[in-house]
């Protein structure tokens, strides 16, 4: 566990911008542009284009907030009480409250994903990272009161929603398992 009141700041990892994630997403992308210029045109692929820039640009400041919160998190949260409550230490309880606090966490992966890693960097241990990651995929109360109540049958919900309760704690038991931390 780091003090990050009195420890300096972590060397930044060195990142690769062409990695092999990057050249597979490239190929792809290069391969589907090139299936819509043979059975659409030119004019369609110029229009997916802007398109995409143009959610880019939406996009770009929501995945720069997100970042900049992973890399505030950790300085801005004591991380003693971080690893007490969400911890290796934190037993089950700190599955729990990583799952329902994945539930209630409105907003998309620009949210969630750098909350996580932020979180993880304050000292919440990988069982606890997943189980929130987890509680939000699959228990987002946002998602299933504005849209799944909306369009789905009420009975069909309640049943996906009691069944999913149990997966993310699991899943964080099942990290933990695999790093060698089962909480008593």
């Amino acid at each position: 566990m780091r003090n990050t009141a009195a420890d300096p700041p972590p060397e930044p990892r060195r990142r690769r911008i062409v990695d092999g994630g990057f050249l597979v997403l490239l190929s792809l992308t290069l391969v589907s542009g090139g299936l819509v210029l043979l059975t659409r045109g030119p004019l369609r692929v110029w229009e997916i284009t802007q398109e995409t820039f143009g959610f880019l640009l939406l996009l770009s400041p929501k995945i720069v907030a997100g970042v900049f919160i992973a890399a505030t998190l950790p300085l801005v949260l004591p991380g003693k009480e971080i690893g007490r409550w969400i911890g290796a230490e934190s037993g089950l309880r700190g599955l729990v409250l990583a799952t329902v606090a994945g539930a209630a966490i409105p907003g998309g992966p620009m949210m969630t994903f750098p909350l996580a890693a932020g979180f993880g960097m304050a000292g919440a241990d990988i069982g606890t990272m997943l189980a929130f990651v987890t509680g939000w995929s699959l228990l987002s109360l946002n998602r299933t009161l504005i849209w799944e109540f909306s369009f789905l049958p009420h009975d069909l919900v309640w049943t996906r929603y009691l069944l999913s309760l149990p997966f993310p704690v699991l899943v964080g038991l099942g990290a933990r398992a695999l790093r060698g931390r089962v909480p008593a």
